[in-house]
């Protein structure tokens, strides 16, 4: 699997998620209390993510 969202728990006892790409991590989310939250997140990012625009601020 070269791609996959995975929901973790951080050090500080919260629930996150993040985007691996080949082993690299792409992003990750900030911490949730509970993990349906950081489901949540994930189902968000896969419904609106494809129509997201790009905001060049450089």
């Amino acid at each position: 699997m070269s791609h996959h969202f995975e929901i973790y728990k951080d050090k500080a006892g919260e629930f996150r998620a993040r985007f691996k790409y080949n082993s690299e991590v792409m992003f990750s989310t900030e911490g949730y209390a509970s993990k349906a939250s950081a489901q949540n997140a994930i189902d968000s990012i896969k419904k609106n993510g494809p129509g997201a625009e790009t905001v060049d601020n450089s």
